[in-house]
């Protein structure tokens, strides 16, 4: 499971990479159409846009399966044993359902768009491109949060049946 989430890990940081790059190089171009140039080219500040939404939503996954979110950790710092790993259990089953519930949200929201038709003003891209990014991003977010938790429960019986593993071995 380890590699599987390295190797999500490292497709999220390109994207991230990907999508800063172009944010980047977009506002950069548009302005400097806007000050020397003054064509009417209105797709880099949307372009831009779009990078920044999959760059913020990628990232808030990342951070937050380091940790360097924003996070008080006052009282599970304070906690030792069974009872910090059973506070950091309801945490992450916490942030599960409130992931589940977006990503099932994000996904009828995509659907209606999609069912929709509608597309961007300059780049007329579909506008189940930039929505993708919440489906995206939080089912990235239970996957990884899942796979977190279930990591924690079975640490926690290991510790709890050391003498079953020796036996294993």
């Amino acid at each position: 499971m380890k590699k599987a989430l390295n190797a999500l890990t490292n497709v999220e940081k390109g994207i991230v990479i990907l999508t800063f790059s172009l944010m980047v190089i977009c506002a950069f171009l548009q302005v400097i159409n806007r000050n020397f140039f003054k064509l009417p080219i209105g797709w880099f500040d949307e372009a831009s846009t779009y990078c920044m939404i999959y760059m913020a939503l990628i990232g808030t996954e990342l951070g937050l399966r380091d940790g360097t979110q924003i996070a008080v950790t006052a009282v599970v710092d304070k906690l030792k044993g069974v009872s910090r790993t059973v506070v950091r259990c309801i945490s992450k089953a916490v942030v599960l359902v409130f992931s589940g519930s977006v990503l099932y949200n994000a996904i009828e929201l995509v659907s209606r768009q999609a069912a929709t038709g509608q597309t961007s003003p300059a780049l007329h891209l579909p506008m189940t491109v930039p929505y993708a990014a919440l489906v995206i991003s939080f089912a990235i977010i239970v996957i990884v949060q899942l796979g977190e938790l279930v990591t924690l429960i079975m640490e926690a019986v290991r510790k709890e049946n050391p003498e079953e593993e020796a036996n294993e071995a």
